[in-house]
């Protein structure tokens, strides 16, 4: 045993037991230190070293303290330590901590152990940070001490210490390169511990273990890979492990099958449209330079594929090298065999796409690119001109007359056991009840494709689907049935009349369906062959039209036919005719590139959707600021009518009212006056004044229910139809202006302008009110008013009255005061007490003229303010399309480069060449 393993195990004192085994160690140390006593210069030291171990193991520690007090030779920090170790036995920690602090030593082993017992003694003290800290050290100082790392690695995983857990297995896995550092790291990565943690730490570690084993590297790679997946760091863990890839050179003597499914996972996930370019460009052309190098074999032609799309869209962006060999590894490729379920899933995440854009590509189209992938029916377009006899043909194929010559829409016939008809639009897919129906719709639309399934023979046995489209007339391309399915169809056959085969204008159509889809293999059916008596002309003029078709068509073939011919037998000949056009070729792959076309054709239909969405934002943010002066300025008309209505109309009640109150306060005078009358020299002069009284106020009732109501009547009556016919020629007017601002609306009703002729009711029920029945109005005190003279003549009534001889006087002076009195006062007070409510009345006319117009300027008001919202919020998307192109154009760029990619895969095992 060396002497540092006695010093800690405190068997120093064995090295004095030699030839004592037998005698205990106290007696043999204390006759040992009587007699070094003895001589001239004891050195006593180590025996009283040794005499404390002895007092420690038997527990009698303050004797062990005492004698390690006085070691100054080299034991001197182990005594030290050990005084450290007697306290802490003592738990006198405090104490145990101030002794190992003290101690000053070289030796590694000696601080090594002192940091083991401050870390026991922290724990036990409950001063975790302070047993982290001495752990660490004594890692740092001596990690090969015997335990020291698997103590440390126990605390910190007892104490979900994981940070330094983690760090402890980093440091040891790249220190040892052992392997099962990198296991315990691997399950911290499995356990989420390193999840939070930055990339970079671990790629030391990653290059040490590449080195080391390969399998364990990409095991632990995969265990990283999958822990950043869903978190803030994925993309930096991305550009870390892809930057320490790179500058790797993984063998193909191992199979990076793990690896390659997270590279071919990540690749798809990146470019799926949920990233921008922008946060992509710095990752991709390294992470799929590093894919094409650990690529599975099922994953080789996919990586390399990646390589030359991405090359293309940007050119700069990866190594030649890395475009070299993925051009080497497609050229020496199979075909790939799932391209048509891939394709039609990018095609789906392309609709799905623009429908989350409010872009609609339309039910026609997407279903016809689903029927695409039925390989079961091959799709034969039938083209030719209606009177080429085409129905004839297309109905000899179905067994029964479906078609008939006036055909708008095309039709696909499909066979099938149940009968199932659908008219496809771009708008809608509606069901088909009977063959009347069938027929009708059949003759609209050329953008309606009528969808027929139903028990077909002949398109049963010969697996067979038939497009019928519109008779051709030279219509523009891009409305004509042909055009529109040219890419949907595997062959198409040309019917032409054998009267006049192949004219210059079925050529120039053929021609340029050629161009449209030049891989589309076209055929020509020689129709009405019948009406060619003579069998040797027949002949000739089959080899005539077939020697002019080769003239443009080399490949195409030519079939005679005729509806009158042996049904049986043609229908034979003609089964073989087009098992020869459809032999010999990969429909699937045909169909895949078919899926690829319409893929290319949305992307760019959706590229220019954006520019159109722009120029639309555009021009309905200067369309609605226009329809914001047109509606300020019909405004500003309605206020004009509104104030125009209101000055007429009050001005002609004004008339009227004022008129009534002329003539009141003109006639009333004279009903009064009139009243002399009734004084006769038979008169009671004491009580005259107040029949006279009496009388007046009757004369004025009765004048006012007589003669002034109904005239007033009359004349309000007249008034309000004048104010009617005022508001109608008003409504008119406004009525014209609706119709002219629902035009600029495209014919919706969105104006309308009604005003509320409820008024006219009211006005009617206030006139009755006014002008019918009674009048309520207060007896006037006439002549029972307090003036000289009519206080002198009363008085003189009621004195002289009663004398015969003064009757005759009291009669002429009653009758003098009564036709000469000035009655303007007494007139107007009545007039205007019988008035007030037809001036309350006139007050309430420019409230109810405004309630008539209140409902015009809700309207105009309330699409100015709907009118402002759009412009707002046009604007701010015109702001934001503009500000940010890149959210609605990258996910199409990207879009774009799955479509290459799959193009690259499709050509697989071809030389490699340039697309586009």
């Amino acid at each position: 045993m060396t002497l540092e393993k006695q010093l800690i195990s405190k068997t120093f004192y064995e090295t004095f037991m030699e030839s004592n085994e037998n005698v205990h160690p106290i007696r043999v140390l204390g006759e040992l230190y009587v007699a070094e006593q003895q001589n001239e210069v004891p050195d006593l030291t180590n025996i009283r070293f040794a005499q404390g171990e002895v007092y420690f193991l038997n527990k009698d520690y303050e004797a062990a303290i005492f004698k390690w007090e006085s070691i100054p030779n080299e034991l001197g920090p182990w005594a030290q330590k050990n005084m450290a170790d007697a306290y802490f036995e003592l738990d006198l920690l405090s104490n145990a901590e101030d002794f190992y602090k003290s101690i000053e030593t070289d030796s590694e082993v000696l601080k090594t152990e002192v940091l083991l017992q401050l870390f026991s003694l922290y724990i036990q003290r409950g001063k975790l940070e302070m047993a982290v800290e001495s752990i660490k050290e004594a890692v740092r100082l001596n990690p090969d001490y015997p335990d020291v790392t698997d103590l440390a690695r126990g605390f910190f995983e007892e104490h979900s210490d994981w940070g330094n857990a983690v760090e402890l297995a980093v440091n040891e896995a790249i220190r040892t390169e052992s392997l099962s550092w990198f296991e315990v790291l691997h399950s911290y990565v499995d356990q989420g511990r390193t999840a939070k943690m930055e990339p970079n730490y671990f790629s030391e570690a990653l290059s040490v273990l590449y080195r080391v084993d390969q399998a364990h590297f990409e095991s632990l790679s995969a265990a990283l890979w999958n822990s950043y997946k869903k978190s803030d760091l994925y993309f930096s863990w991305l550009k870390e492990y892809n930057h320490l890839l790179l500058n790797m050179e993984p063998g193909r003597s191992h199979t990076w099958s793990l690896l390659s499914e997270l590279y071919k996972d990540t690749y798809f996930e990146l470019i799926s449209g949920k990233h921008l370019i922008r946060d992509l460009s710095h990752l991709i052309p390294n992470h799929i330079t590093n894919w094409v190098k650990i690529a599975s074999p099922s994953h080789s032609l996919v990586s390399a594929s990646a390589v030359l799309a991405w090359s293309e869209i940007f050119p700069s962006n990866i190594d030649s090298s890395a475009v070299s060999e993925a051009e080497g590894l497609v050229n020496r490729s199979v075909r790939y065999q799932d391209g048509l379920e891939e394709s039609f899933k990018l095609f789906e995440n392309v609709m799905k796409w623009a429908k989350e854009k409010g872009v609609l590509m339309g039910e026609r189209f997407e279903w016809m690119v689903r029927e695409l992938l039925d390989l079961d029916a091959g799709h034969l377009l039938i083209a030719g001109a209606a009177s080429n006899g085409k129905s004839s043909f297309v109905n000899t194929l179905l067994g029964e007359e479906l078609m008939g010559d006036s055909t708008s829409a095309s039709v696909l016939f499909k066979d099938s056991d149940e009968a199932e008809i659908h008219a496809v639009t771009d708008e809608e897919v509606r069901s088909i009840s009977d063959l009347e129906d069938f027929r009708q719709s059949a003759e609209k639309s050329q953008q309606t494709l009528i969808r027929c399934r139903m028990p077909f023979a002949f398109l049963q046995n010969n697996r067979l689907a038939v497009i019928d489209t519109p008779g051709l007339a030279g219509q523009s391309k891009f409305r004509n049935g042909v055009f529109q399915y040219l890419h949907f169809a595997d062959s198409m056959l040309f019917v032409l009349n054998a009267d006049s085969p192949l004219t210059d204008k079925e050529l120039d159509l053929a021609v340029r369906m050629r161009e449209q889809a030049p891989e589309l293999p076209i055929h020509f059916l020689l129709s009405k062959m019948d009406r060619i008596p003579d069998s040797q002309d027949a002949m000739d003029l089959l080899d005539e039209t077939q020697s002019r078709v080769h003239t443009y068509f080399p490949k195409a073939k030519v079939f005679a036919f005729s509806a009158y011919y042996e049904s049986e037998s043609q229908l034979n000949d003609l089964a073989v005719f087009i098992k020869s056009m459809m032999d010999g070729r990969n429909r699937k792959e045909e169909r895949t590139a078919k899926v690829l076309y319409y893929i290319k054709k949305s992307i760019k239909f959706l590229l220019e959707k954006r520019v159109e969405m722009e120029n639309s934002l555009i021009d309905t943010i200067k369309w609605n600021e226009e329809m914001v002066t047109k509606l300020k300025g019909a405004n500003n008309q309605l206020s004009d009518m509104e104030e125009e209505k209101i000055r007429t109309i009050k001005k002609s009640y004004s008339q009227i009212k004022d008129k009534m109150r002329q003539d009141l306060e003109k006639r009333i005078p004279e009903l009064l006056r009139n009243c002399s009358e009734m004084v006769t020299e038979d008169s009671d002069f004491g009580k005259i004044h107040t029949e006279l009284n009496d009388e007046m106020n009757n004369r004025v009732h009765e004048y006012i229910e007589e003669t002034v109501l109904p005239d007033f009547h009359v004349s309000i009556q007249e008034w309000i139809a004048e104010s009617e016919g005022e508001f109608r020629s008003s409504q008119a007017y406004l009525d014209e202006m609706s119709e002219s601002f629902n035009e600029l609306y495209d014919g919706e009703e969105k104006i309308s302008l009604d005003c509320d002729f409820r008024i006219l009711d009211d006005w009617r029920r206030d006139a009755d009110r006014m002008t019918r029945g009674s009048v309520q109005l207060d007896k006037a005190n006439i002549l029972n008013r307090f003036s000289p003279s009519q206080f002198l003549l009363k008085s003189a009534g009621k004195l002289l009255g009663a004398i015969q001889q003064n009757k005759a006087m009291l009669h002429n002076k009653y009758k003098q005061f009564i036709e000469h009195e000035d009655y303007s006062e007494i007139a107007e007070s009545i007039t205007n007490k019988f008035m007030q409510q037809f001036e309350l009345f006139e007050k309430s006319l420019e409230r109810d003229i405004k309630m008539f117009f209140r409902n015009p300027f809700d309207v105009l008001n309330h699409t100015v303010e709907e009118t402002y919202k759009d412009i707002a919020e046009n604007k701010e998307a015109l702001s934001d399309m503009r500000k940010n192109p890149e959210i609605y154009q990258d996910p199409l760029t990207l879009f774009d480069l799955k479509l290459r990619q799959f193009e690259w895969i499709t050509s697989a095992g071809e030389k490699v060449k340039e697309y586009r």
